[in-house]
C-alpha cells in the first residue's frame, strides 16, 4: 500500500518529538506506579497469598477499575492530534495531493499512534522482573493480562483516529473520543445493574472491566477478540472514507 510507511514514521516522530508523548509518558508511568507500589505494599502484609490472586494479577484485574480509568485518558490523548491537527494546519492538503491513497493515510496513522501505546506500557514490565524471585509471577497470565491491554487499545485508538476525523481542533477530537469511549465504558457498567436477560449479556460483553480480569486471570474469550478487532477494522475503515471525501470536496 503506497505511503503506508512514510505516513507511519511521520506519525510516530511527530508524536515524540512534540512534549505530548513524554507528558503522556511520565504522567502514565507515576500513576502506574503509584497502582503498583500500593498493591505490592497491600499483598506484602498477607500471609500465603495465593498465586492467583498475587500482584500482577490484581494489577491488571483487581485494580481493572483503575486501569480503565488510565486508558480512558490515555487513549483519547494519543489520537486527538492525528487528523484534527493535519487539518487546521492544512497539511492534510499535502498528503491527499500526494501519491498515498486514503488507507494508507488511515493505516499509517494507527500504526504510529499504536506503536506509541505499546511503547508506553512497555516500561511496565519492570513490574515482572521486581517480582521474580517472589513466587508470585506466573508467566502465561502476565501474558494474557497484556493482551487484554494490547485489544483495548486496538478499538480504543481506532476509535479516537476515527473521532479526530470529525474535529479541526485537538481539544474536540480529544473531547469526542473521551466521551465516545466513557459511553462505552457506562455500558460496560450494566452488567452489573441489569437484571439477567439480553441487556445484561450485551454490557458484560462490552465490558471493559470484565475483558480486564478475566485476562488477570489467563482467560482469554474469543468473542471479546473478534468485538475488539471488530471495532477497530470498522472504525478504521470509516475514517478512511471519510479521509477519501476530502480529496473530492
Amino acid at each position: 500500500m503506497s505511503g503506508l510507511l512514510p505516513t507511519f514514521k511521520r506519525e510516530r516522530k511527530g508524536l515524540w518529538v512534540t512534549p505530548l508523548a513524554w507528558v503522556l509518558l511520565v504522567t502514565f508511568l507515576l500513576l502506574q506506579g503509584g497502582i503498583f507500589y500500593s498493591i505490592t505494599v497491600h499483598f506484602s502484609k498477607m500471609e500465603g497469598a495465593a498465586l492467583e490472586s498475587g500482584p500482577l494479577n490484581a494489577y491488571f484485574g483487581q485494580q481493572s477499575l483503575l486501569m480503565a480509568m488510565t486508558l480512558l485518558l490515555l487513549c483519547p490523548s494519543l489520537t486527538m492530534r492525528t487528523l484534527a491537527e493535519e487539518r487546521r494546519t492544512g497539511n492534510i492538503e499535502l498528503l491527499l495531493s500526494a501519491p498515498v491513497s486514503p488507507s494508507a493515510i488511515v493505516l499509517g496513522k494507527y500504526a504510529g499512534v499504536y506503536l506509541s501505546y505499546l511503547l508506553i506500557w512497555l516500561p511496565t514490565g519492570l513490574y515482572a522482573f521486581i517480582l521474580r524471585d517472589t513466587g508470585s509471577l506466573h508467566l502465561p497470565t502476565l501474558a494474557s493480562g497484556y493482551l487484554g491491554i494490547a485489544l483495548v487499545g486496538v478499538s480504543h485508538l481506532s476509535i479516537g483516529l476515527l473521532m479526530s476525523s470529525m474535529a479541526r481542533s485537538q481539544l474536540v477530537a480529544l473531547l469526542l473520543t473521551s466521551t465516545c469511549l466513557f459511553g462505552i465504558f457506562v455500558l460496560g457498567i450494566g452488567e452489573y445493574i441489569f437484571d439477567d436477560g439480553i441487556l445484561r449479556d450485551i454490557s458484560g460483553y462490552l465490558s471493559l472491566t470484565t475483558l480486564l480480569e478475566e485476562c488477570s486471570k489467563g482467560v482469554i474469550d474469543s468473542r471479546r477478540i473478534v468485538l475488539h478487532l471488530s471495532v477497530g477494522a470498522w472504525a478504521l475503515f470509516v475514517t478512511s472514507r471519510i479521509v477519501q471525501s476530502w480529496r473530492h470536496a
